[in-house]
């Protein structure tokens, strides 16, 4: 399975987990019906991965936790809140970092409608490099989100 698929598979199931439960609960319970939801299609899904920092040769414990890690591939940042922040992006974009992963999705289930709290967020770091090649946060594209997921 492509990353592609994997997130379009989660995608797909934060979806059905919307639409059953709606907006206004805490991230811990969409957390949980959403890890069964990937896992009943199949899916490896880690929840509450430990995120050492490495720190001159060493792997510290910082208290840092990935949300979601799926199919080993793609970082999946739960939230519950009013709006996504830049902070949130950047939250993400570290953990990718520090697992040397690409991508991530950053999904808040506190709106009307899931496609509005969807972020696909694109790490293409690859270790120090000048500023102008750093990281991007990407929207996911229209059209896709378009895509009937029911």
């Amino acid at each position: 399975m492509n990353i592609n698929d994997v997130t379009g598979q989660i995608i797909d199931a934060a979806m059905k987990v919307h639409t059953v439960l709606g907006p206004g609960l805490l991230e811990s319970a969409y957390e949980v019906c959403l890890v069964h939801e990937l896992r009943s299609r199949g899916l490896n899904v880690q929840a509450q991965v430990l995120l050492p920092i490495e720190y001159e040769g060493l792997k510290l414990d910082a208290g840092y936790r990935i949300d979601l890690l799926v199919e080993e591939t793609v970082i999946v940042e739960l939230k519950a809140v009013e709006k996504i922040l830049p902070l949130y992006e950047a939250q993400i974009l570290s953990y990718l970092r520090l697992r040397n992963l690409e991508v991530g999705l950053l999904i808040n289930f506190n709106v009307m409608r899931l496609k509005d709290g969807l972020k696909r967020i694109v790490n293409n770091y690859s270790g120090p490099t000048p500023r102008s090649s750093a990281p991007s946060a990407v929207n996911l594209s229209p059209d896709f989100l378009e895509k009937d997921f029911q």
